[in-house]
């Protein structure tokens, strides 16, 4: 990497199908391509109880 904004950008995994079967290869995939998100399901649920306490 000679140009140091190289180091900047961001690149897409390679893809499969085409316009709405378009989807990311799972092949080219990787740990730092995942969406793991153990704290998800705690998420959810702390947002609706806001919602269900402004609703009242």
């Amino acid at each position: 990497m000679s140009d140091p904004l190289d180091k900047a950008t961001s690149k897409a995994p390679a893809t499969l199908g085409e316009g709405c079967l378009s989807r990311y290869d799972p092949d080219d995939l990787d740990a730092e391509d995942g969406t793991e998100f153990p704290g998800a399901a705690e998420l959810w649920e702390q947002e609706q109880h806001k919602d269900e306490t402004r609703q009242k």
